[in-house]
């Protein structure tokens, strides 16, 4: 059974991201576009568009060409998007990283995109350039701000503004690479297309909205997401410039200066991930700040459950709803658009965007199910990727040939079309809306001369979502701290294992794939 949006089919036009973003300024040149929270430093329209192209023009002028592959590996900054949309305009790839990455991890990223260039801050340099080094490749590295060893990006202000010719086809030339781990595995570069971000833009600005959830050009946003990630990227650093809203950038989280922006700036719309919106609902220091311009929340990026969306409502006087998708389809799939009257739909991340087709599929035998059942989401839609990065084999396991992507999410749905996600399908542990990867962890554990066999899973936790929890095999004296300590040096803080099990064996299926449900029934 097949479910469709709610709602028409929204013309897509054949353009670029940045002429769909920025082709038509006119009156809001003048108007803050984004605004560096920390400082206050603010981009208007016109400066913002200004700016894109100086940058474009100087980066043409040092060698970067169409299809060449640029790295951001930064915090948000409101230089961020310059960067982003210069390198998109010229037809370059952007590839966005983790700023949390260590250098290997970095270097990792860098090799397999075949990056070129690559943009951060003084305060990662050392990490830039060990992973510059490692991976290779790399011809400039580029630093907000100033830093020995590094280009200025200010220096790329001073140009003559001059574009070299470019043809840019949407629907083949990608725009971005973000790394995404799938279903499985380790992360892989998803190919999207100009077409595919310009089609998501216009899914989520062309729906007709009735509970008052759309950006509007009088709207102040938070750029608390953060922008190498789909979400961010796309909902926030694109949807709501495209609807011309203000944009206020933070490079961390932290829950009171969050409080502060979101009161000195009048915060009018928040996209979230679960973790900030716990912390509206029971965090006492929310009782402090006025915010009362605050008219809506979403979340994504993990699932929220129908008590908690009820808790900030009732605590803030704020709608609050979400949504889903996942970086294999630009982000977003499904939303909640329109309620039927009367009834509420609590925990449910909504319907089908426009242009975009669902349907529930048995996972064992590939049969579609009907209302009420359980089974795997299936999506298609012209923001579903091109594929994964010189992985062909991946790719078809998760986009069929018929064009359905196979989202590893277990779902369920309703006579109105309303999903709601249930389990995962798919190994991913989600720590605060951040994938990650089983797979990786065993890897790592699994180079300590003192384990023999490693198995990670994901325990439920009610503010980050799930915790990596390691089952280890020892071949040798190690304790859980000491093996807790050696990953933590290798990964990203939000990859760390938080428990160490030690037991006998790894329980394995007769193909030798580890069964993580026995441990997580254990």
């Amino acid at each position: 059974m097949i479910f469709r949006s709610p709602l028409a089919d929204v013309d897509i036009p054949n353009v670029s991201l940045p002429q769909l973003l920025f082709g038509d300024i006119g009156a809001h040149a003048a108007k803050p576009a984004l605004i560096d929270g920390p400082t206050g430093r603010t981009l208007t329209y016109g400066q913002l568009a200004g700016a894109i192209r100086l940058v474009a023009s100087s980066l043409a002028k040092r060698g970067l060409k169409k299809g060449d592959v640029f790295a951001i590996y930064s915090p948000n900054l409101p230089e961020y998007a310059v960067a982003f949309h210069a390198v998109a305009t010229l037809g370059g790839i952007n590839t966005t990283v983790n700023p949390l990455y260590t250098p290997h991890e970095l270097a990792h990223q860098l090799k397999d995109a075949g990056a070129k260039y690559l943009l951060t801050i003084p305060p990662f340099l050392p990490n830039a350039q060990a992973a510059a080094a490692e991976a290779g490749g790399i011809e400039e590295i580029f630093v907000f701000g100033e830093a020995e060893g590094a280009t200025p990006f200010a220096s790329l202000l001073q140009s003559d503004g001059q574009l070299p010719p470019v043809t840019i086809d949407p629907q083949k030339d990608l725009v971005v690479l973000p790394y995404s781990s799938g279903t499985t595995g380790l992360p892989k570069g998803v190919m999207l297309t100009h077409h595919n971000l310009v089609s998501n833009i216009c899914q989520c600005s062309g729906a007709d909205f009735d509970r008052g959830l759309e950006i509007r050009p009088d709207d102040v946003l938070l750029g608390l997401l953060p922008f190498f990630h789909i979400y961010g990227m796309v909902v926030v650093m694109s949807w709501a410039l495209y609807q011309r809203a203000t944009v206020v950038t933070m490079p961390r989280f932290d829950m009171e200066q969050f409080l502060n922006l979101a009161q000195n700036h009048k915060l009018s719309y928040a996209h979230l991930v679960p973790p900030v919106v716990l912390g509206l609902a029971k965090h006492p220091l929310v009782d402090k700040f006025d915010l009362s311009n605050l008219r809506a929340i979403v979340s994504g990026a993990a699932p929220l459950s129908g008590e908690l969306e009820a808790a900030v409502k009732a605590r803030l006087g704020v709608e609050v709803t979400q949504g889903y998708g996942m970086t294999e389809a630009s982000p977003v799939t499904h939303f909640s658009f329109r309620l039927p009257p009367g009834k509420l739909k609590p925990g449910s991340v909504g319907q089908c965007v426009p242009n975009t087709i669902a349907k529930i599929v048995d996972p064992v035998t590939r049969e579609e199910l009907g209302v009420g059942q359980e089974g795997e989401v299936w999506v298609k839609g012209p923001q579903v990727m091109q594929g994964y990065l010189n992985n062909p084999q991946a790719t078809a396991n998760t986009v069929d040939r018929d064009g359905w992507l196979h989202t590893g999410d277990i779902g369920v749905v309703d006579e109105d079309g309303f999903f709601w996600i249930v389990d995962r399908l798919k190994e991913l542990i989600k720590y605060k809306g951040y994938q990650v990867a089983p797979a990786e962890l065993e890897a790592l554990l699994l180079t300590h001369p003192a384990v023999a066999d490693a198995a990670v899973i994901g325990l439920p936790d009610d503010e980050a979502g799930e915790l990596p929890k390691a089952f280890v095999v020892r071949k040798g004296e190690v304790s859980e701290d000491e093996l807790l300590a050696f990953v933590a040096e290798h990964v990203a803080p939000y990859k760390r294992i938080r428990f160490v099990e030690f037991i006998d064996a790894v329980p394995k299926s007769a193909s030798g794939k580890i069964l993580r449900r026995v441990l997580k029934g254990q």
